[in-house]
């Protein structure tokens, strides 16, 4: 177990495409700060954040901009996202989410309730940043085969040590005893 915390505790980084429109942006300060390889790409959407190791994509988007808009204009930059990144995620981001900013997400929900796309309310750029390293981390091939191998374990060690496991196994015993099979 000791061994596991140490390795947890290296320093994870990647390269990360960002959009030239985020250049400026503190999102992108704090992802350089973090010691990611960051690159700056025209060719990908305003606002998308790639994590390239994992395919991973973030679509950064201010709620209040969106909620000022009209729906076509978000809707579809959100579904020419959708379309070309497979893991796709949007970052929405507002000082408080009420129910203005509830509405706004319910109402992308049910647009893309059959996509891949994944909403995640965000508050500040720590937020966001700590949010997208995670999942790009966790989805990383490194840490998917630890993750899995960890979930492997917990789960026989739940059926071995469960009571009603093991209350089942005796009613299969006994059950067996009675089989004339």
């Amino acid at each position: 177990m000791a061994e596991s915390a140490g390795k947890e505790n290296i320093k994870w980084t990647t390269t990360i495409i960002i959009s030239s429109s985020l250049k400026s942006c503190e999102v992108a300060t704090a992802l350089e700060n973090r010691s990611h390889k960051v690159r700056y790409s025209d060719s990908v959407e305003n606002g998308t954040i790639i994590f390239s190791l994992t395919g991973v994509a973030f679509l950064l988007m201010d709620a209040k901009e969106c909620i000022m808009s009209t729906d076509d204009i978000f809707l579809a930059k959100i579904e020419k996202f959708i379309k070309v990144h497979r893991n796709s995620f949007l970052v929405l981001s507002a000082a408080l989410h009420g129910p203005e900013e509830w509405k706004l997400m319910f109402r992308i929900q049910q647009r893309f309730l059959a996509s891949n796309l994944r909403i995640l309310p965000v508050h500040n750029t720590v937020n966001a940043i700590n949010l997208m390293c995670t999942i790009a981390k966790i989805t990383a091939k490194p840490h998917i085969d630890s993750i899995c191998c960890r979930m492997i374990t917990t789960k026989a060690y739940i059926i071995e040590q469960s009571p009603v496991w093991k209350t089942l196994q005796k009613i299969k015993l006994s059950s067996d005893s009675f089989n004339p099979n």
